[in-house]
């Protein structure tokens, strides 16, 4: 392959990247809808993160944490696909839980996502996935890694969540609103 040569001017500074980090929204994506789809890539946008995953869960994880029958992986995977095409949006869908095929313990998914994806690192959970996610021991280990972003504010908040209210906040309400 040929080199081509670039000039460029003496004391030249490449432009700052504007948009930074990863949000990633964790979820089974069973009832979520367009509109909270949309949701979720308006605040991507808002702050500026450079992109937006979709981490749909397989079955078998869903059954292990939520103790819920959901519909099969495939279908879940190709409604977002089907919402991303419909709404030309750049979201990502990871597909690291249909390449497994088994349950994925929350841990080994965002220690995934945090090697593949840029710094820094967002999880966009329901508040149910965010209270469910503060009753695992790891919870104290990545919250100081990452940080959380809810919908809405949850109706019951666990206590490590209400401990560690300054590394989450509500997409779209102001720290004065709170």
């Amino acid at each position: 392959m040929k080199r081509t040569p670039v000039t460029v001017p003496y004391g030249f500074e490449p432009p700052a990247e504007q948009r930074k980090g990863t949000l990633i929204f964790y979820d089974s994506f069973e009832d979520v809808t367009d509109e909270e789809l949309l949701a979720a890539e308006q605040t991507a946008e808002e702050r500026s993160f450079s992109r937006l995953v979709l981490y749909p869960l397989h079955e078998e994880t869903v059954k292990r944490m939520l103790k819920a029958a959901v519909s099969a992986f495939y279908k879940r995977e190709k409604r977002l696909e089907s919402w991303k095409e419909e709404h030309r949006s750049a979201a990502v869908i990871e597909g690291f839980e249909a390449k497994r095929k088994k349950y994925t313990p929350m841990d080994a998914a965002l220690r995934h996502l945090t090697e593949k994806y840029p710094a820094p690192h967002f999880l966009y959970l329901t508040p149910d996935m965010a209270n469910l996610f503060a009753s695992y021991a790891s919870f104290k280990d990545w919250i100081v890694k990452l940080r959380l972003i809810l919908p809405r504010r949850p109706d019951r908040l666990h206590p490590l969540l209400e401990k560690h209210q300054s590394r989450w906040d509500v997409s779209g309400e102001t720290k004065e609103g709170k």
